[in-house]
C-alpha cells in the first residue's frame, strides 16, 4: 500500500532527522528540505500529502509560504515552530495552516497529529470496501491509485483522494463548499476554497476531463459540485 508522503521543511538538521526517523518508523514516506527554495522546487515535481513547515526559515518568510501553500498546494499544512505566542498561532491558522505544533515537541505527538489530520472526517465507503468503480475507472483507495479504462495506472495523493472519495460517496448529489469544508476539515475562506479548486483541477486532469466541459465532476456555479458518474463499491 502506498503511504502518505510528508514533506519536512526546517533549517535545523537535527529537527529534520528526528521528524523523518519518527515518520518513517510509523510507515510514512518523507522528504526533507533545509531551504524554502529547494522545497518549492520539489513541489513542482511531486505533490506531498502533508507539509511540515518551520516558520523561522533563512530564505523566505514562513507565514507567507504557509499562505501560498494553502492557496496552491491542496496539501495538509502543519506548522512546527518555536514561536509560542498566541498571536503567531492564530495568524498561522488564519493564513491556512491546518495545525500548529510548538517546539520542543514529542515526535510521537507529531505522528499522531498527522494521522488525525489525514483521517479526519474521512468518509466511509457505502459498501464497506476500498475500491470504487465508475465509468470505466477503478479507484483503489488502499493503494492511492486510479486504473483507467485503458488499464493505465494513475496515482493520486491523499489530499486528492479525500475529495474523490467525497464525490464517490455521494454521486449525482450536489455537494456545497460548506459541506466539503465540514467533511474535510480546515478553516472556511479563501485558502480552503483555493485548496479545493487545486484538488478538483488535479482530479479532473487525472480523469482525462476537458477542463472547459468536464463530464464527471460538474461545477454548479454559486452552489458547489456534482459527480455524475455511476458508482459501485467493492
Amino acid at each position: 500500500m502506498t503511504q502518505p508522503h510528508v514533506a519536512i521543511l526546517d533549517d535545523e538538521a537535527e529537527i529534520r532527522r528526528i521528524l523523518a526517523d519518527a515518520l518513517n518508523e510509523a510507515g510514512f514516506r518523507t522528504s526533507t528540505f533545509s531551504r524554502a527554495t529547494e522545497f518549492e522546487a520539489a513541489l513542482k515535481r511531486t505533490a506531498p500529502d502533508v507539509c511540515l513547515v518551520d516558520l523561522g526559515l533563512p530564505d523566505r518568510d514562513g507565514l507567507a509560504l504557509v499562505h501560498r501553500l494553502a492557496l496552491e498546494s491542496g496539501a495538509t499544512i502543519i506548522i512546527i515552530s518555536g514561536r509560542a505566542a498566541a498571536s503567531d498561532r492564530v495568524t498561522g491558522l488564519e493564513l491556512g495552516a491546518d495545525d500548529y505544533i510548538i517546539k520542543p515537541f514529542e515526535p510521537a505527538e507529531v505522528v499522531a497529529r498527522i494521522r488525525a489530520r489525514l483521517r479526519k472526517s474521512r468518509p466511509a465507503p457505502e459498501a464497506g470496501g476500498s475500491v470504487a468503480r465508475f465509468n470505466g475507472w477503478e479507484a483503489q483507495f488502499d493503494r492511492y491509485l486510479l486504473i483507467g479504462p485503458d488499464g493505465a495506472d494513475v496515482p493520486f495523493s491523499h489530499a486528492e483522494g479525500e475529495v474523490l472519495r467525497l464525490f464517490l460517496d455521494a454521486p449525482k448529489r450536489l455537494i456545497s463548499r460548506m459541506q466539503m469544508q465540514e467533511s474535510l476539515g480546515g478553516a472556511a475562506g479563501e485558502s480552503f476554497d483555493r485548496a479545493m479548486d487545486v484538488r478538483i483541477s488535479r482530479l479532473r486532469a487525472k480523469l482525462g476531463e476537458d477542463p472547459k466541459n468536464p463530464r464527471l465532476i460538474k461545477t454548479i456555479y454559486g452552489a458547489g459540485y456534482i459527480f455524475l458518474g455511476d458508482v459501485s463499491w467493492h
